[in-house]
Order: structure tokens, then sequence, then C-alpha cells
């Protein structure tokens, strides 16, 4: 039977990533994202989820913040649609990230690097075609590396093709997108097949786990639920906003015809912009035109 549990929606994925009882699989993600320039050994998920108040504050609770060994920071995130100023989010987190570390007569020389990944499903940037995106302050050449001290990867998961085959996926970032993906529909034994990697079997164990204690599933049902209303909202104002730059690409035209003057219309309503079309509609008529 499926797992019937998806990765994406943020509960279920601060228990995945952010669980001090399940550190291989923070292990695993972070080694995968981050690539053969840091291999971290231990971490430290410092703000673990606590108990049945956790699922009101996305920011602050659903949102992963780990340390590693050597001090690194890190902040985990999972995002299912495309919000306004997420690049300058993005960037504000990570930059907060690398200046809380220090205080006042606080020499820089403690600063470690400041680590943001975001897992997006959703594309961001259309012109690019990998799935992992790798931000940094370079010269505009790409030779010169000012500071690794800031950095934001970005996972966009519709990048991704599933792969037609069967056979086990070794590139790890392909993997976590595969998982991401498809685990939901998938049971732990075909987990354990496709991937061939403790880590990822341990991540099955845990979205099994979801479902129980009835805590963990309400509270993910409250979240898949907030996720689903939010992506409605979004294409809502995706819909009203296509619906009125047509109602005046349209009264535009009319007014040509007619000869009217021209004036602003950006602050209407789409009920407003529909009472103005029907009126010149209704001159056009009159006129005979």
């Amino acid at each position: 039977m499926a797992i019937g549990i998806d990765p994406t929606v943020d509960y279920a994925f601060k228990l995945l990533l952010g669980s001090p009882e399940h550190p291989a699989i923070t292990l695993h993600f972070l080694n995968a994202i981050l690539g053969d320039e840091i291999q971290i050994t231990e971490v430290e998920i410092l703000n673990p989820i606590l108990g049945k108040g956790d699922d009101t504050d996305k920011v602050s609770i659903l949102d992963i913040a780990a340390r590693d060994s050597s001090g690194r920071v890190y902040d985990i995130e999972m995002q299912t649609s495309l919000p306004a100023g997420l690049a300058e989010r993005l960037a504000y987190y990570t930059a907060s990230l690398y200046v809380g570390q220090i205080g006042e007569g606080d020499a820089y020389t403690r600063l470690r690097p400041a680590i943001s990944i975001c897992v997006l499903d959703a594309i961001m940037f259309r012109e690019s075609q990998p799935i992992h995106s790798d931000f940094r302050l370079r010269s505009r050449e790409g030779n010169l590396n000012l500071t690794n001290g800031l950095q934001i990867h970005l996972l966009e998961l519709p990048k991704y093709t599933l792969p037609s085959d069967h056979k086990v996926i070794a590139d790890p970032v392909e993997a976590w997108a595969y998982f991401f993906r498809q685990a939901d529909a998938m049971t732990t034994d075909e987990i354990q097949q496709r991937f061939n990697c403790p880590a990822f079997t341990e991540a099955a164990q845990v979205l099994d786990m979801t479902q129980r204690p009835q805590q963990h599933r309400s509270q993910y049902e409250q979240r898949l639920k907030a996720q689903r209303d939010e992506r409605a909202r979004m294409q809502y104002a995706v819909d009203q906003a296509r619906l009125e730059g047509e109602a005046l690409g349209r009264i535009s035209i009319l007014r040509k015809i007619l000869g009217g003057e021209p004036e602003s219309l950006d602050s209407l309503s789409l009920e407003q912009l529909t009472v103005i079309e029907k009126e010149l509609q209704n001159q056009f008529r009159e006129r005979g035109i």
C-alpha cells in the first residue's frame, strides 16, 4: 500500500528533515545539495517540532534551522508555490543567519557560512535547465570567489524528468527530487528498491509514521489543507489578473473605435471594468458601428 503522505507538505517536510531523532536523513540531504565541496558528518536541529501548537507558525516552526559540527548554519524550507519576493526573502533570511552569529565587538572571523536551501515545487528560472541552482558571492566573470559565507541553493522540482525505467537512482540530487515528487505514491518496499540507500529507507519510515500518532496525522492534514487553500488563492489571483487584462484590452479597443478619451483604469475592479465595457458596447450598438 502506498505511503500516501506527500513530503512536500511543509509539516511532513519538517518531520522528515528536521527531526533530531533522524539526523541521517538530514545529513544525506545536506551532503546531496552541497556536493563534494563540503561533507558533513554531524548536524544539530535547532528548532525541532515540540508540541501541538507548532503548526500555527509556519515561518519559525516549519522551516528547518540546523548547524553542523563546523558551525555552519542552515535554513531549509519547502515552497509549494512561487510567492512574490521569494528571491529577496531568501537573500534576507540568509543574511540574517549570517549577521546573527556575532554581536558587538566580536571579530568578523568568527562568522561561519550561512546556507539557505529552498525546495521549490514550481519553476523560478525558466531560462535555466538544471534542477539545482547554487548562488554565491562571486565576480561577474565567475573566476573570483569573494566568500562562501553566503549561499542560497534552489531545487526546482518540476524541472526533474521522472525516469521511465526502474533502475536505482544514483545521483543524490536527482534521488531527492524523485523522492519529493513520488514518495507519496510509493510503498516503503518500492522506495527501498528504487534508492537502495539507508537514508531513503529511513525517510520512507518517517513518512509512514506521520500517519501515527493521530496528532501528526491531524497536523499534516491541516497543513495540506492550508497549502491547497493558498494554491487556490494564488490561482484565483492569476485568473482575476488575466480577466482584468482582457477586459482592459477590450475597453481600449472600444474607446478607440468610439473616439473616446483615454483614462487610467488601473485602480478599478473586474466588476467595475465589466460595467464600463457593457456601457461602451451599448454605445457601439446604438451608433450602428
